[in-house]
Order: C-alpha cells, then structure tokens, then sequence
C-alpha cells in the first residue's frame, strides 16, 4: 500500500488513561496475560510543557505502564492526578467509547474464564454475525473490567464474505499467544486467546473517520455494515448501551499487525465530545516510524490536524532515546509518532520483558 504516516512501520500501541494504575497493571497481567514492561511515575511539568506536549491542565502529574499484551501489540496505560478530572469512561455510544478485541479460537471457553473472573461482567451471550453481513460467522461477545472499560472476545471463520469483495484482508490470527520476540508460546490468561485482534473508537462522523485512517493513516477499508436499527433490549444486554436508536460499523487494516474499528451510533443521550488525555477513558493510538521528523512534516500538512509542540526525546529513564511527538486530529482521536533508538534500551537492563518491536515490521495491509 502507498500513502500514509511517511516511514511509518506499524502501530507501536494503544494507550488508555484508567482509575488505579496498580489495579489496572494487576488486571492486564494476571487476567489478561500481558507481561509489565516498565514503569513512569510522576510525570508532570513545572510550566506549560504538560498543556503544549499533551493537551492536559498544566498542573497535571501522570504515572506510566508500558505493558505488552501477545505477539503484536504493546499497551500504555496512563493515571493521572488533574484538577476537574472526569473519572466517569465513555459509554460504548459516546463519541470516545473504545474497546479492545481479542482473538480466540474458543469464545465458549474464554467466556466462562471471564465469567469466575472477580469483577468482570460479561456482557450477555456470544453472538453470531449472520448470513448476508460481510463478516458472517464471526462470534462475539463484549465484556467490562472492574473498572468499567470495556473489551471483547471473538472469533473469526477461516472465510467471511467481505473477502469476495476486495483484496484487503483482516490481520490474524498469530500463530501463538507469546509475550516475547520469538516463536515461544507463554501461557495466555484467557483460554485459546491468540493476540489482540482490534482496536475499536466511536466517532462522531463515520465517513470522516474511515477517510482519515484511509488517506491520512495509509488504512485499508475491509467491509461496512449498517446503519442498523437495534432495539433497547439488545443495546443494554450486548453493548452496554442505554436507549434504542441505529449503529453504523467499519473495519479496517491499519499496517501490518492491526485492525481498526470504527462506530458510529445515533442514540439519544450519547456524549459528542471525546474524554482528554488525562480524564479516565482517555486514549490514543501510536505509530512507530523511523523519521519523527519526516512524520510531523507530513502531519502538519494535513488539514484539521494539529501537532502538540515539537518532537520530545527522552534523556534519561527506563525509555532513553525515545523521541516522540502526539498530535490531535479532526476525527477526535489523540494520536502520537514515536521511535526507539537502536541497540539495547535502559529498562531491558531491569527485566526480561521486551515491548513488542515496531521497527522489524514493513507497513503493508497485506497478510
């Protein structure tokens, strides 16, 4: 595929802000099955620099865990200390509602793991998408942490109808669940969890947003269903969603590890303003690229995106050499462009744990 993120390699992570950082750590590891990379505690800044590099009150402090979750996917984790924080996450129908998506050969067994998981609540029964939708046959059901944020299990037929359609193919499934940079499997918490499958945002403007990821990101558009009109019963048992009204849906490929999927819902009552950074259900998304440089030059070309202050490179800590920069976009999702330096990094000093590496990848939608 052409276009995109110049010298982009991959999605380096999703990030989340939550309640607790220790509770959120805890639940990642031992329910989920990801492995703790590293930890930074009292980020905060004595002037402007949190308001300019991360679009949050000044006075801001914020505490890190960088997490890797499978073969393919690191997750940043962030709790923050602000004035006029909003502790309540986006609702599954709010503009900035999100989840993440596992990949499972077995959506019965991961189900009744979840289910004698403290605190988790799954959300009603597995569903089957039916005979017509372009991803027939994929098996589903959406669950909550204890803290609220919501995520899904799934499984995927070894051919859906969206393929007669185009030659973009969903990532997956990885060959084993591993917390490593190898082919040696780690026992995963969730039964017959392959890798994380997807990402998923609620945006307010679906077309914009598949456009964005399409001719800003270098994304491929797979299949789109809806709108469809879905009662309150099936809204509230299946996606958390109080009130009736129509869902509106589009997967896509977004590089070589990571699909992308986005909402739209028309239901009274739904928040049109995504959370900050720093409020809890915060998030956004991270690419790895080899020219930060390169990158912020094309960003700043783009129409509605506004990059926050210049590129930061880390000096000292677990991530020295790190140089990275975020930047808002005109869909409302937080985004950010990093890269690592070569060669060993502090923190692989301190633990056996390795973040998923972005640079080894070539961007391509291809499988």
């Amino acid at each position: 595929m052409t276009g995109g993120i110049p010298t982009a390699r991959s999605v380096d992570h999703f990030a989340f802000t939550v309640p607790d950082l220790d509770e959120a750590v805890g639940f990642f590891t031992d329910v989920l099955g990801g492995e703790l990379i590293y930890r930074l505690d009292g980020v905060s800044g004595d002037d402007d620099w949190m308001a300019v590099h991360l679009d949050v009150d000044p006075r801001a402090s914020t505490d890190i865990a960088m997490l890797r979750l499978g073969p393919t996917s690191n997750i940043e984790l962030f709790q923050y200390t602000v004035p006029e924080q909003n502790t309540v996450p986006p609702r599954n129908n709010d503009v900035g509602g999100h989840h993440l998506g596992f990949q499972v050969d077995d959506v019965d067994a991961a189900v009744a793991y979840l289910r004698r998981q403290p605190g988790v609540r799954v959300l009603g029964e597995p569903q089957t998408m039916p005979e017509g939708a372009p991803n027939e046959g994929d098996r589903w059901v959406y669950f909550l942490t204890p803290w609220g944020m919501q995520l899904e299990v799934h499984s995927v037929p070894a051919a859906m109808p969206y393929e007669k359609e185009t030659d973009g193919r969903r990532f997956g499934p990885a060959p084993v669940w591993t917390n490593r940079n190898d082919d040696v499997p780690t026992v995963p918490a969730i039964p017959t969890v392959r890798n994380v499958d997807h990402v998923a945002y609620t945006v307010a403007d679906l077309d914009a947003s598949v456009a964005f990821f399409t001719d800003v990101l270098g994304a491929e558009l797979l299949y789109r269903i809806g709108p469809l009109e879905l009662d309150a019963g099936f809204f509230s048992t299946q996606l958390n969603v109080h009130g009736s009204g129509t869902i509106e849906q589009a997967m896509l490929r977004l590089g070589p590890t990571d699909n992308i999927e986005l909402f739209s819902y028309q239901v009274p009552g739904s928040a049109t303003v995504p959370p900050r950074n720093s409020d809890v259900g915060g998030h956004h998304l991270a690419f790895y690229v080899d020219d930060v440089d390169a990158a912020v030059a094309y960003l700043r070309s783009v129409p509605g995106v506004r990059v926050l202050g210049e590129p930061e490179t880390i000096t000292d800590g677990p991530i020295a050499g790190d140089r990275w920069v975020y930047f808002t976009t005109p869909i409302g999702i937080q985004m950010e462009v990093l890269n690592m330096p070569d060669g060993t990094m502090p923190y692989e000093h301190e633990t056996t744990a390795r973040r998923c590496p972005g640079g080894p990848f070539a961007w391509t939608n291809r499988p």
